[in-house]
C-alpha cells in the first residue's frame, strides 16, 4: 500500500467503510486500487495486470470494456436518463427487458418485477411470498426454508435466508419465519459408504422432516441456488433436485430458484435451472443480467403467484412495494444489449465448452497434498484446502490457508476469492482456453508458494 497522504489508498482508509472486510485489518493493509479493465484483465494504480478470476463478484460475464454496453448506456442516457414504474407509468427499455426475460425463462412465467441487486430481489421475494399467502387467506403459511451455507443477500430478510454465520452474527439475524435445512455438500457431509444418490435422498428426507415438524400449513417456500456460490461453490449431488422438488410438490410449497450467480451461462446453460431440471415458481436474477455494468435485478413469477398478488392489490387499492430505481431505463437498456450479445456470440455454448477445459484443468490439482476436493460445473469451480486429505480434516483456523493462497495468487497476477478455505473461480464467460491455461498456471504457482509456506511456517496448521 502506498503511504502518500493523498493517494487513493490512503483516502480510502480515511473515508470508505468496506463490505465483507475486516475494518481494523483494512486500516493497516489498505485496498488494492483497481483503475482500469480490459477483457478478462484489470489493472491497478501501478499498472500491474491481473486476471479477474472471479469476474468481479461472479458477475462481469462479458469482461471489462465491452463497447456495445457502453454505447447502449450512452444512447439511453441521451434519450431518457431516468424514469420509474410507479402509478401506471413505465419506460420502454424496462418493458422490452421484461418481455425478453419471459421469453428466456426455462419454465412458463407470467410477470417480471425489477429491483437493483440480488439482495433487493430476494427481499422482494419474501414480501411476495407472504403477500401471496395472505391473499389466499393462509396467514399461517409464511415460513421460508433456505439451506445452511446458502447465500441470498444481505438485507434483513435476504440476509436471514443466507445460511452463513458471519452474515448473522451481531446483526440479530435470522428473523422469525426463516429456517435452514441441511447443506447438500456430499464431500463434506456424506456418510461413510453413502452414495451421492443416497445422500440426496437423506437431504430430501431432512427437508421433509423439517416441514412436518414445523407443520406443512406453516411452510410457504423453499429458496435455493442451483449451485451454491458464496457457501463454497457446492454442486448438488446426483438426483438432489429431483427429490427436493418432489417434497415441495407434496406439501404445496413454492420453489424459488436464486439464479443470481448461476443465471445467464455460468453453468453452461441459460440458467442453472436448465442444468439441473429445476422448475421454479419464482426466479431471481441479477449480476450477469447486465454483466454488472449497471445495477439491475429481476424477479420472475409464475401466473398463479401473479394472479393472487394482482387480486390482493385490487382489494387493497395498490401493491405497496417498489424501488425508485427499479427497471431504470439505462440499466434496462444495458441488460437488453447484454442479452443480445449472449445470443449473437453463443456465449452459453462457449461457456459450456471452455468450462469443460476449466474443470479438467482444476482437477489436475486434485493430487496436491493439501487439496481435498475440486468441484464445479461450467465456468464456476472451487478447490477446497484441507489439513489431512484422507480424513478430510479442515485447517484450523478455517480460512487462514485459503487467505494466504489467494494473497499469493494476487502476487502472481490472479484475483480469486477464499470461501473458508475453498478457493473459488468464476471468470468472465468470454475467457478462452488459452486464458484458462494462463489462469491455472498462475494458480499453480500460488499453490506451490502455499505448500512451501505450510512446510516452513511453524505457526501454520500442520498438514
Amino acid at each position: 500500500m502506498t503511504s502518500l497522504p493523498n493517494s487513493t489508498a490512503s483516502r480510502d482508509i480515511a473515508y470508505h467503510f468496506h463490505p465483507y472486510t475486516n475494518a481494523r485489518k483494512h486500516e493497516s493493509e489498505g485496498p488494492l486500487v483497481i483503475v482500469k479493465g480490459k477483457g478478462i484483465h484489470v489493472f491497478d494504480e501501478q499498472g500491474q495486470e491481473y486476471i479477474e478470476g472471479m469476474a468481479g463478484l461472479w458477475s462481469t460475464s462479458l469482461g471489462f470494456g465491452e463497447q456495445r454496453l457502453i454505447d447502449a448506456a450512452t444512447k439511453q442516457m441521451h434519450e431518457l436518463p431516468y424514469y420509474h414504474a410507479f402509478n401506471h407509468k413505465v419506460s420502454t427499455p424496462s418493458v422490452d427487458l421484461a418481455e425478453k426475460l419471459i421469453e428466456l425463462a426455462p419454465v412458463k412465467m407470467s410477470k417480471v418485477a425489477f429491483a437493483n441487486s440480488g439482495s433487493e430481489a430476494n427481499d422482494s421475494v419474501v414480501k411476495f411470498v407472504w403477500y401471496y399467502n395472505n391473499a389466499l387467506d393462509r396467514p399461517e403459511k409464511k415460513k421460508i426454508i433456505s439451506r445452511i451455507k446458502g447465500y441470498h443477500g444481505v438485507t434483513v430478510a435476504s440476509g436471514s435466508m443466507t445460511g452463513l454465520p458471519a452474515n448473522h452474527a451481531d446483526f440479530d439475524l435470522p428473523i422469525t419465519n426463516i429456517l435452514h435445512t441441511s447443506c447438500p455438500h456430499y464431500y463434506r457431509f456424506g456418510l461413510e459408504g453413502e452414495t451421492e444418490e443416497d445422500f440426496a435422498t437423506r437431504m430430501a428426507a431432512d427437508l421433509e422432516q423439517m416441514i412436518q415438524e414445523e407443520g406443512p400449513e406453516t411452510v410457504a417456500a423453499f429458496i435455493a441456488e442451483p449451485v451454491m456460490g458464496a457457501g463454497g461453490v457446492i454442486v448438488p449431488p446426483a438426483t438432489y433436485w429431483e427429490k427436493i422438488q418432489a417434497v415441495l410438490a407434496k406439501y404445496d410449497i413454492l420453489l424459488v430458484a436464486d439464479e443470481v450467480i448461476c443465471g445467464f451461462g455460468r453453468t453452461g446453460e441459460s440458467f442453472g435451472s436448465v442444468t439441473f431440471g429445476i422448475k421454479p415458481d419464482i426466479m431471481v436474477m441479477a449480476k450477469a443480467l447486465s454483466s454488472s455494468y449497471l445495477p439491475i435485478s429481476a424477479v420472475m413469477i409464475a401466473d398463479k403467484v401473479y394472479q393472487a398478488l394482482a387480486d390482493n392489490s385490487a382489494k387493497i387499492g395498490t401493491f405497496g412495494h417498489g424501488y425508485t430505481y427499479a427497471g431504470h431505463p439505462v440499466s434496462a437498456a444495458v441488460a437488453l444489449e447484454t442479452l443480445k450479445i449472449y445470443e449473437e456470440r453463443r456465449l452459453f455454448d462457449h461457456a459450456r465448452a471452455v468450462g469443460q477445459h476449466l474443470q479438467a484443468g482444476l482437477r489436475g490439482f486434485a493430487d496436491r497434498p493439501f487439496v481435498g476436493e475440486v468441484r464445479g460445473i461450467g465456468l464456476i469451480g472451487a478447490v477446497e484446502l484441507v489439513a489431512d486429505k484422507a480424513a478430510k480434516t479442515p485447517f484450523d483456523p478455517i480460512g487462514k490457508v485459503g487467505a494466504y493462497l489467494v494473497g499469493r495468487a494476487q502476487a502472481h497476477g490472479l484475483i480469486l476469492r477464499n470461501l473458508g478455505d475453498s478457493v473459488a473461480f468464476s471468470p468472465p464467460l468470454i475467457i478462452t482456453e488459452a486464458q484458462v491455461d494462463d489462469m491455472l498456471e498462475r494458480f499453480g504457482k500460488a499453490l506451490e508458494d502455499t505448500q512451501d509456506w505450510l512446510a516452513q511456517d511453524a505457526d501454520a496448521p500442520a498438514h
